[in-house]
């Protein structure tokens, strides 16, 4: 395992989020993990895994599923944060097919899928660690200088969310230093807990005990 020191390099000026759209679901008053499978956005919602259609907002699925932290999708199957595990799940039929212990044992938050594997946000560790999606083993780590929440990977950029108190904000780093490339503000109140892109122009991100995902526009590369 290699770890990348965080660097020093002083942070860009944030700039406003721009949300686009938010989401809400009758009867769910808290979104951890959030992904997306290509057409439809997934969100952990405490005991249950739902799906809906991004364009028309309808609730279209729902898994009976424990998830209070990231949320992944690998191109066939979902993986699912429960306290200290990771379930590979079959969308197709709610069937938990394998766990993995997760790196923070509990203290987790983000998941993402990315080049062969699953990446996991460590909250209060401010890091992000790339780990084997079949037995968990800890491939490398990036360091945050804030706290991590939702972790996305897109077009080769890493980006995570971060949630301190009331401000909240949507980063990109250098995976290689961990230094800040780019920093999204969300509005006062309003935080991110899962985060997922859409492979285009914009994040989902859970909303916390809000219970909403609000689409977030992201920015195109300078």
């Amino acid at each position: 395992m290699t770890s990348k020191t965080l660097s020093k390099t002083p942070e860009p000026k944030a700039r406003p989020a721009e949300i686009v759209r938010e989401y809400g679901f009758p009867g769910i008053n808290d979104i951890a993990g959030v992904t997306h499978d290509g057409q439809r956005v997934w969100a952990a919602a405490g005991s249950q895994l739902i799906a809906f259609d991004p364009t028309s907002g309808e609730q279209i699925r729902t898994l009976d599923c424990a998830g209070d932290a990231g949320t992944a999708f690998d191109g066939k199957y979902l993986y699912q944060i429960a306290e200290s595990r990771i379930a590979k799940i079959d969308p197709a039929s709610g069937k938990v097919l394998a766990t993995i212990p997760a790196p923070g044992g509990g203290g987790d938050s983000g998941l993402t899928w990315a080049e062969g594997s699953l990446w996991v946000g460590q909250y209060r560790d401010r890091k992000i660690h790339q780990i084997d999606p079949k037995t968990g083993a800890i491939q490398r780590t990036i360091e945050s200088n804030r706290f991590v929440t939702g972790v996305t990977w897109v077009d080769g950029e890493l980006w995570h969310g971060t949630w301190e108190g009331d401000d909240s904000e949507i980063r990109r780093i250098d995976p290689q230093s961990g230094a800040v490339i780019t920093r999204l503000e969300m509005p006062q109140g309003v935080g991110v807990s899962g985060l997922e892109s859409d492979g285009a122009d914009l994040f989902y991100a859970g909303g916390g005990k809000s219970g909403k995902v609000r689409a977030v526009r992201r920015p195109k590369a300078a």
